[in-house]
């Protein structure tokens, strides 16, 4: 995977910062002088499509992206391409885009999305007067908050088809459809409110009448569609730690700055909310980890059922899929219901589509003394998403080891379809108490969790190709 972080831009910020040591006021006002010209000449027809200043940049795109700006025809969005107010981001089935902005917010727009700026007033001099306005129209994007959102958050809004979402933190993810917002918060709190005569779309800020809060904290996440008047809290469908929602940004360790970012997202290991730079190299070892796993020919089974395993032998596991709507039909193999799924058993990690269920105690502690377990594949399910369509993917096997002395995992997945050719799925990362796992970058994330007794496992896991997208679910017994 190629690294979009180390650009003539950043380099240029980092000699800048290093050169000039004046005023802060004085710096700041040059430096996003010098920034539009940079931008300028890195894409001179996007700069004369607006008078405006540039409010950011695109540093990363995969798949069908696209960029309407205010009068003139759609056109495939790049890397480097600077983003004015009024321009939409419009991603295609496997479109994923992500943005820098210039108070170092970060965005990410996910495929079947559409994201207008609709306001980013930004001085650098005075961010508490910062006005910040977003409307997602449909799809799903995470927002990630900078200078601007941070000193001025009475003056943030994100809008979506039937909610105004206000912060009073740094980093969510929200979901629409034109009926339905569903979001939920890696770190900070969110408001969310219904449009209302209190609650008006041209306002700015969150709203204080019919509104709900969303904390990071909280294992939980918040909905609002037609069926209901106000803002519900449902069960989570995604941890704070780790939580497989936190891919989606290119995000920089603001602390040790742009050069020690771009080292850092070397193996494209981005440490979504966390600004620690022993994490930092705990990811990057654990990258290496994986790459140290030996590769194997696939085998030719295929670890995905024929036809749905029926409920009785899925719930004799402890470990359990659940499906929080109806997936992808009669193509779903090993899940269940979300009420099946969850009767006597909780939430441990997932994504607004499933979650992993499993029986909890008090505790919540994985049993001690279990050293390196090896685990083999009892069954799985994976899909290939691409503008074509949805297929159903081979799972001709994998491995999955977890060092619980270490707290660490490694698992490598082997992958098949006619259109995409052998796919082989690599990740590795760290064991958190309770038994959960997780790993990122900007191109694929996995996360899952271990039965208690440590003789079970299960993980989901999503990568981005080139021409589409692949994702699936998997169920693991100990050796």
């Amino acid at each position: 995977m190629k690294s979009t972080m180390t650009t003539t831009t950043t380099q240029f910020f980092v000699k800048f910062s290093t050169i000039f040591n004046r005023s802060a006021a004085f710096t700041a006002a040059l430096a996003l002088c010098l920034y539009t010209q940079v931008l300028q000449a890195s894409d001179p027809e996007g700069a004369a499509a607006s008078d405006a200043l540039p409010v950011g940049r695109v540093t990363l795109v995969l798949g069908k992206a696209y960029l309407q700006a205010p009068g003139q025809a759609r056109q495939r969005v790049q890397v480097g391409r600077i983003i004015n107010v009024h321009d939409q981001i419009v991603t295609e089935a496997n479109g994923h885009v992500h943005i820098r902005f210039v108070d170092k917010a970060y965005v990410s727009v996910r495929p079947h999305s559409r994201l207008e700026i609709v306001r980013y007033d930004y001085d650098p001099d005075r961010p508490e007067l910062s006005l910040v306005k977003f409307n997602l129209l449909e799809g799903v994007t995470r927002s990630v908050s900078g200078n601007a959102a941070k000193s001025a958050r009475q003056r943030f809004r994100l809008n979506t088809p039937i909610a105004a979402i206000g912060v009073r933190g740094t980093d969510f993810v929200v979901s629409v459809t034109a009926s339905t917002t569903r979001a939920l918060v890696n770190e900070g709190t969110i408001v969310v409110a219904p449009y209302s005569a209190d609650c008006r779309a041209d306002d700015f800020g969150p709203c204080a009448v019919n509104a709900v809060e969303l904390t990071g904290m909280s294992l939980q996440f918040i909905e609002l569609d037609g069926s209901t008047p106000l803002p519900r809290l449902l069960p989570a469908s995604n941890i704070r730690d780790p939580d497989m929602m936190r891919e989606e940004v290119e995000l920089l360790v603001a602390s040790v700055g742009d050069a020690a970012a771009d080292k850092a997202a070397g193996n494209e290991v981005y440490l979504e909310g966390v600004t620690s730079v022993k994490v930092a190299v705990d990811a990057a070892d654990a990258a290496q980890a994986a790459s140290d796993l030996p590769s194997t020919p696939p085998a030719s089974v295929d670890f995905t059922p024929a036809t749905a395993v029926a409920t009785d032998i899925l719930t004799a596991n402890q470990l359990v899929w659940g499906r929080f709507s109806n997936g992808y039909n009669e193509q779903e193999r090993i899940t269940l219901s979300f009420e099946q799924a969850s009767a006597h058993r909780e939430v441990t990690v997932g994504n607004l589509e499933y979650a992993l269920f499993r029986p909890e105690i008090d505790s919540k502690r994985v049993a001690g003394g279990l050293g390196v377990v090896s685990f083999s594949l009892s069954s799985a399910q994976a899909f290939y998403d691409s503008s074509s369509g949805v297929v159903a993917m081979q799972v001709n096997g994998g491995k999955f080891d977890i060092d619980f002395q270490e707290n660490r995992f490694a698992t490598e997945l082997y992958l098949n379809h006619d259109i995409t050719g052998p796919v082989d799925f690599i990740a590795s990362g760290l064991l958190y108490d309770g038994g959960y796992f997780h790993s990122s970058s900007d191109t694929q994330r996995i996360a899952g969790a271990v039965s208690l007794d440590g003789t079970e496992a299960g993980y989901f896991f999503e990568r981005q190709l080139q021409d589409g997208s692949i994702s699936g679910l998997t169920l693991w017994d100990s050796q």
